[in-house]
């Protein structure tokens, strides 16, 4: 494992440079033929490789918390009877500026390499879409990182309005605030755009605990660790409908003592209740991950479960029980 961290600023100028086609409003998108990704799918890759149907389901591991996202949002915002799974349909775009350990994607699926993957507009995603039987209801943009090339989620929406779609369909997407690329690059249209989607929900991962486990979950600079606060507060700022995931992959050796509630302190400095729509994500090994690990990562993954018990229990001190059994989605922010 590299000891020098990723550049992200220069990285990530240089794979958006590789991930978008502004003039012709197209996005580099991932095709899953032949990746080791493709193996982990509950279904074959659909829409001619270049989708997925995912199955989020909510259940509970006895040791983790409960993850309700999206299925709670989605239900509320289509009026739909909450079950225990819904069915997404997934794009993937080509570029991600960081590299995880623990994430699902190849790695060569994230350096925007045309050999998997090419430039496709909304217009032919929505296409591919609605081209199949038992269409879902959510279509799902992730990543990669799809804030490397945040026109994606206007252009998507503006599709979805174009074709009708626009009280139908629920829009989902997520980012690892990495960096400002959503307000440097949209205009301030596109950002009201977002803003104003009544069918649009964003979650946004914060990719550790703290800054040391911060950098090794993420191979990014330490010091960047604190930017992902001040990203949450500005698409906080803008009123969506905001979710969170943390990855709470630490060494064992860490004070999760100290380092939780420190965590959650910066959270709650944005809004009081927000630690209450940040739902902790359980890593565990895709087919992707298994040769990436090294005894760092299998100590960093029994960490987890260390602060996933005092995360539970820091809740459980901060806010009151009626607070704690709200659904996510009406916790106000």
């Amino acid at each position: 494992m590299s000891t020098k961290p990723i550049d992200t600023e220069s990285f990530s100028d240089h794979l958006r440079g590789k991930g978008i086609d502004v003039l012709s409003q197209k996005i580099l998108i991932t095709n899953y033929a032949g990746s080791l990704q493709e193996e982990d799918l509950a279904e074959p890759a659909n829409c001619k490789g270049f989708g997925r149907i995912r199955h989020f389901k909510h259940k509970r591991n006895q040791n983790w918390p409960v993850n309700p996202l999206p299925i709670l949002p989605v239900a509320k915002a289509l009026n739909l009877h909450v079950t225990d799974s819904i069915r997404a349909q997934v794009f993937q775009n080509a570029v991600c500026n960081w590299r995880c350990w623990y994430c699902f994607v190849d790695f060569k699926l994230l350096s925007g390499d045309k050999r998997y993957s090419e430039f496709l507009t909304c217009d032919d995603l929505v296409d591919l879409y609605l081209d199949q039987e038992n269409i879902p209801k959510v279509i799902d943009l992730t990543g990669g990182q799809p804030d490397l090339t945040p026109e994606w989620v206007p252009w998507m929406m503006e599709c979805l309005t174009n074709r009708g779609l626009a009280d139908d369909v629920f829009l989902w997407s997520d980012d690892n605030l990495s960096n400002d690329y959503f307000w440097r690059f949209l205009t301030p249209q596109q950002i009201q755009t977002v803003a104003d989607y009544k069918m649009y929900a964003r979650v946004c991962c914060f990719k550790g605990i703290d800054e040391e486990s911060f950098s090794l979950n993420t191979l990014a600079a330490p010091e960047l660790f604190n930017t992902q606060f001040d990203l949450f507060r500005r698409f906080h700022q803008l009123g969506l409908d905001l979710y969170g995931y943390i990855t709470l992959t630490a060494s064992t050796t860490t004070n999760f003592e100290y380092a939780i509630p420190k965590f959650l302190d910066k959270i709650q400095n944005i809004h009081e209740n927000l630690p209450l729509r940040i739902v902790p994500l359980e890593i565990t090994e895709f087919k992707p991950v298994v040769s990436r690990i090294k005894e760092v990562h299998t100590d960093a993954m029994a960490g987890q479960y260390k602060a996933a018990a005092i995360w539970t229990n820091e809740l459980n001190r901060r806010f009151n029980p009626e607070l704690l059994n709200q659904d996510i989605t009406e916790i106000i922010i």
